[in-house]
């Protein structure tokens, strides 16, 4: 077919506006997937999408966040960063996150608390709170924390030589005291001398070595608030003089006698075998998190036979070549079974739970769990929670661990985990053969070829 030149013309301006139409339609849809993106999780299960929980936590955060992840150059923990808190900011594009090299950065890492590799720092409204656990679970559970609108009251025992919950001195909790607020925790001090009772608008009640014998009315009261089903920290120390042998009893406790000494502390660098490092935890949600080991100065030893009613787990448990020693803290000090000096394992923490037998405790969380049950931590020291060393291992995490706990932000959210299908393949003996035939026949036959 012979075509004449107004017709080639004709051809190829259309052509030349097809072409043009078809790359204006190309920019119009680049232009909408920027503007307008579209995003489909085709796992099984979503596993690549926030929780309903998550999304609406997110719309009741009504300004921005920011996460700053402590790691250094290590693309496959970086990426795993990104792609946990990229499912947030696809939710909310105001949360950012932001990589640092924590090597470059030592003076901010001592202020901040930060000891692990991956750390996550987050920062909402002037608050802020760490964690190492990268999951979604985590992530929203700190991200609760950091929102809430009141402050819980904790209230400290005053008036008996107590660790001060704001104090200064080397032995005072003012840097606990002071990450506690970040969290929304608000510490006060009780002085059951000039109070008659403890008040229901605490949510946790915490003694920490008391330095003088309690009176009988204190002790009274501090035994009654645990049996209308107050939460409770108890900080022991060695010869605690405070005389709440009442209130150990009701919790079914028996301090031992003598300090948790360890015999392999000098090939760890620590001087003082009465610093016993805490490195493998039980299996609760106050130790899950927890990576790094906590540091125990100068801790008793608890037997623990609870009492009626009352569920226990060991939290910290010292390790094998421990015991209690009775004698001076030297050299010459070994390990004597003729006397009441036990060997190791030894317990140093623990948590009770029970149902509650009272109402519900006053700004309580509003779960099932909040509503029923009473929660109780007795840990044998409470220097590891002072200004002195609170920086060691993961004493911080561990402290703000068991207020979490005690305050029932733990059962907050719970979001239940996404189930990947299984991928895994089993196949007999005899399939695998078949299959092995088939691929070297293919080779074969290619060979030929």
């Amino acid at each position: 077919m012979r075509l004449d030149p107004s017709t080639r013309w004709r051809l190829r301006i259309q052509n030349t506006l097809f072409l043009l139409l078809f790359g204006l339609l190309i920019g119009l849809l680049a232009w909408l997937s920027v503007r307008y993106p579209i995003q489909a999780d085709w796992t099984a299960g979503g596993r690549n999408t926030l929780s309903e929980a998550s999304r609406m936590l997110l719309d009741r955060l009504d300004g921005p966040v920011r996460i700053t992840a402590y790691a250094r150059d290590n693309l496959p923990l970086r990426n795993g960063i990104a792609r946990l808190v990229g499912r947030y900011q696809r939710y909310k594009p105001d949360l950012t996150l932001t990589f640092v090299n924590p090597d470059l950065l030592p003076d901010r890492m001592r202020e901040l608390g930060i000891t692990a590799d991956g750390e996550l720092y987050l920062e909402y409204r002037g608050r802020g709170e760490k964690f190492q656990q990268l999951s979604e679970q985590a992530l929203t559970q700190a991200l609760y924390r950091l929102g809430r609108q009141q402050a819980r009251v904790v209230l400290f025992l005053a008036g008996h030589g107590e660790r001060k919950p704001l104090g200064v001195a080397n032995h005072d909790l003012g840097t606990f005291g002071r990450e506690l607020e970040k969290i929304g925790i608000q510490p006060e001090t009780l002085d059951l001398t000039t109070e008659t009772q403890i008040p229901d608008t605490a949510i946790v009640l915490v003694i920490a070595g008391p330095q003088t014998p309690l009176r009988t009315e204190e002790i009274q009261a501090i035994v009654e608030y645990v049996d209308r089903g107050g939460h409770l920290l108890w900080l022991l120390e060695p010869g605690d003089p405070s005389g709440l042998q009442e209130l150990a009893t009701l919790l079914g406790i028996t301090v031992l006698p003598g300090v948790v000494v360890d015999a392999d502390t000098p090939l760890l660098g620590i001087k003082n075998p009465a610093f016993i490092p805490i490195a493998d935890y039980g299996p609760h949600p106050i130790t899950e998190s927890l990576r790094s080991p906590a540091l125990l100065p100068q801790a008793v030893a608890l037997d623990l036979q609870p009492a009626a009613g009352w569920k226990a787990d060991v939290l910290l448990e010292s390790q094998l070549r421990t015991w209690t020693e009775t004698g001076l803290l030297d050299e010459r000090m070994q390990y004597d079974p003729e006397t009441v000096e036990r060997s190791g394992p030894l317990t140093v923490g623990v948590a009770l739970v029970r149902p509650r037998p009272g109402p519900p405790v006053v700004g309580a969380a509003d779960t099932q769990a909040a509503a029923s049950q009473q929660r109780v931590v007795v840990i044998g020291d409470g220097d590891f929670l002072s200004n002195t060393y609170l920086g060691n291992g993961g004493n911080l995490q561990l402290g703000l661990n068991i207020m979490n706990w005690l305050t029932l932000d733990d059962t907050l959210i719970v979001l239940r985990p996404k189930a990947a299908p299984d991928i895994h393949l089993d196949l007999s003996d005899g399939a695998l053969a078949l299959i092995a035939a088939i691929f070297f026949a293919g080779v074969a036959d290619d060979a030929i070829g």
